[in-house]
């Protein structure tokens, strides 16, 4: 939009000035050559250069453009959907071609999201006041009360609702024979408090039919779960926090450093005359708990994903992961998927609160050089797009959960996940349907694609717009009218305008794009019209004025003046010389043949033959509307093949290019 809006300027300049010159240029060769003409001719002739210098205007401007743009998102939007990207916002198809950045999450994107119980470590546990089995009881009741995940056990193979780490905990209750819907339904939930990125932990109060007895089940990140606990409990008796700290972080870096996931598990018998006082502004108060040990799981990456992540990388996207996991499991990932590599230092990577530590100006020095944020909040995911973006990223960033709505909404373009819940997608511009980053990969492509077909258009309808306004303006000069009259140069407009604007945005996508670097954007970024496209449209317009003009005086020369039957060969010239440089503006920037993947291309096939059909018909049927006469089979001929030397030339070009 901002780039139209320069171009915009540009070519309303250009129209008024080109059509100003031609009005007054028109009028004082009047006055010059018919002094004595009278005065109702003299106005009528007036008008009639005005009526040029108008129409000069209407050609002048692209007004395909919008339509163009529109169209182009509109087909982008639907043939999205069919690589699982569901857009939201139209705007976000063109505006994911020019991303930076993208801040990903781990789970589900990166990772195949089919969480699974890798080890159990419950230390052999038991409470000195319960018995052995009754310890037993106590960790699947946990695990089946403490959770909003469900399973469908309907057809053979369960599947899985809600979170997919506390269904992975439900799938290992139910491989060992433990119906977890019975035991949920039979405890009395008291309180709960819901899991939070914030506090990183979940919490629910139960009258347990299991014990006879009120039971606080807490489960969460190992090491605030541990933080909040004053005993672990081991082997039958109680051993102190400080005393197991270390041992218990050697075992859960050794499986964070194999990207697993960990999860720690605590409890706490509660007297009756207890029960209202431990909950407290969303936290536990007062709490007295028993470490019960914590379990690995693990989530296998996607096997696309390095594959996507290489692509992005090469493509000059920076691939950032942004996750609630810890250092050692983050690392293991972003280095799975090809994101951190050992060269890679402590400057890489940063916590959600070391993050927030640092001031805005030590974020800004960082905050480009960082790969990886681990144990991060959605206040950090949200900051982290804002700097990005004061560093002139374009950011596209992930997020499934209610609480990741305020990043979504900063980003450029938000990434809603295809399970996330409705307030995420409703704050996207895009929810891709599996949680694939290859998905995300090939809305970069449609992205940047789309762009270029957009270019694509531009070049091609402003080389229409200088051969035309030069041709009207030069050629009204030198005799006494212009070559081509105002119902022609409309239905040039008409054509060349609105129909080619949708045979080059309906061009299928270019995988070639995703070896270039991402455009630079905003009020200082590249212009939409880069200088190879400047250079084609005035090479190839001052090229097609030369021959025009040679065409005109070549009929002045033999006749002594323009014929009808010369005007309409004239007008289906300059009609046929657009057609097929339309061929050559579909090879731009792609450095393929104008056929290559014609057989994909049935929009633009159709326009092509649409616009054949209707110069014929406007030809030979159009008569006094349009100042034509009909044209014979054999003039048709030598126009049509004449005027395709202008696609041969462009095909060897293109040809000793690519070798």
């Amino acid at each position: 939009q901002i780039q139209l809006a320069g171009l915009a300027k540009i070519i309303s300049k250009a129209g008024y000035t080109i059509a100003g010159l031609t009005f007054f240029g028109l009028v004082i060769k009047l006055f010059i050559n018919t002094p004595d003409l009278p005065l109702m001719d003299m106005v009528g002739e007036i008008l009639n250069i005005f009526m040029i210098a108008v129409t000069l205007i209407v050609v002048s401007v692209p007004e395909g453009l919008p339509m163009s743009v529109t169209l182009s998102l509109a087909l982008s939007m639907n043939r999205m959907l069919k690589t699982n990207n569901l857009v939201r916002k139209m705007h976000a198809c063109e505006t994911m071609g020019a991303t930076t950045v993208i801040c990903t999450d781990k789970t589900g994107t990166l990772t195949q999201n089919q969480m699974q119980i890798y080890q159990t470590n419950f230390f052999n546990l038991a409470d000195q006041k319960l018995a052995n089995d009754e310890v037993s009881r106590l960790i699947k009741e946990g695990i089946a009360v403490n959770s909003t995940a469900f399973l469908d056990l309907s057809e053979e193979k369960p599947k899985t609702m809600g979170n997919p780490t506390e269904a992975a905990l439900l799938l290992w209750l139910n491989s060992n024979k433990e119906d977890y819907q019975s035991l949920r339904e039979e405890a009395k939930v008291i309180e709960q408090l819901t899991f939070s990125t914030e506090r990183k932990y979940m919490a629910t109060l139960v009258k347990s039919p299991q014990l006879g007895r009120n039971v606080l089940y807490v489960k969460g990140a190992p090491e605030i779960v541990l933080q909040n606990c004053n005993r672990v409990a081991i082997n039958g008796s109680y051993a102190s926090v400080e005393s197991c700290k270390a041992s218990i972080e050697k075992q859960l870096l050794d499986y964070q450093n194999q990207a697993m996931r960990t999860l720690g598990f605590a409890y706490q018998l509660v007297e009756d005359e207890q029960v209202e006082s431990f909950f407290e502004n969303g936290r536990l108060k007062n709490a007295d708990l028993t470490f019960l040990g914590f379990v690995a799981i693990s989530d296998p990456v996607r096997s696309d994903v390095p594959d996507a992540v290489k692509s992005c990388l090469n493509a000059g996207i920076d691939v950032k992961i942004v996750t609630g996991d810890t250092p050692g499991t983050a690392k293991e990932i972003g280095r799975q998927v090809g994101i951190w590599n050992e060269n890679d230092t402590e400057r890489n990577i940063i916590t959600g609160p070391g993050f927030e530590a640092l001031t805005d100006e030590e974020a800004l020095d960082r905050v480009l050089d960082l790969k990886i944020m681990c144990r991060a909040r959605p206040t950090d995911k949200q900051r982290l797009v804002q700097l990005l973006q004061q560093k002139d990223a374009v950011v596209a960033v992930t997020g499934d959960g209610t609480n990741d709505a305020p990043a979504l909404k900063a980003a450029q373009v938000g990434l809603s996940m295809g399970d996330g819940t409705s307030v995420a997608k409703e704050a996207s511009d895009i929810t891709i349907i599996d949680n694939s980053f290859m998905s995300i990969t090939r809305a970069v492509m449609w992205g940047r694609s789309l762009y270029q077909n957009i270019q694509k258009f531009i070049l091609f309808q402003l080389t229409i717009n200088v051969v035309a306004c030069v041709i009207v303006l030069v050629g009204s000069f030198l005799g006494t009218e212009s070559p081509l009259t105002v119902t022609q140069m409309l239905w040039v407009n008409l054509i060349m305008d609105t129909f080619a604007a949708g045979a080059l945005a309906s061009l299928p996508p270019n995988e070639r794009v995703m070896k270039n670097k991402p455009r630079k954007s905003g009020p200082k970024g590249d212009f939409i019209i880069s200088r190879r496209m400047a250079n084609r449209i005035f090479s190839v317009g001052i090229l097609f004025v030369v021959f025009l003009l040679a065409v005109l005086i070549y009929f002045n020369h033999t006749d002594g003046e323009l014929t009808a039957y010369e005007l309409s060969q004239f007008f289906s010239i300059f009609v046929l010389l657009q057609f097929w440089n339309m061929f050559n503006a579909k090879a731009f920037g792609t450095n393929k043949s104008a056929f290559a993947e014609l057989k994909e291309s049935k929009g633009f096939l159709s326009v092509a033959l649409l616009i054949l059909i209707g110069q014929y018909l406007i030809v030979t049927f159009g008569g006094q509307m349009f100042s034509v006469v009909p044209l014979s089979w054999a003039d048709w001929g030598y126009i049509i093949a004449g005027t395709s030397i202008v696609l041969w030339i462009g095909e060897i070009i293109r040809l000793l290019g690519k070798k």
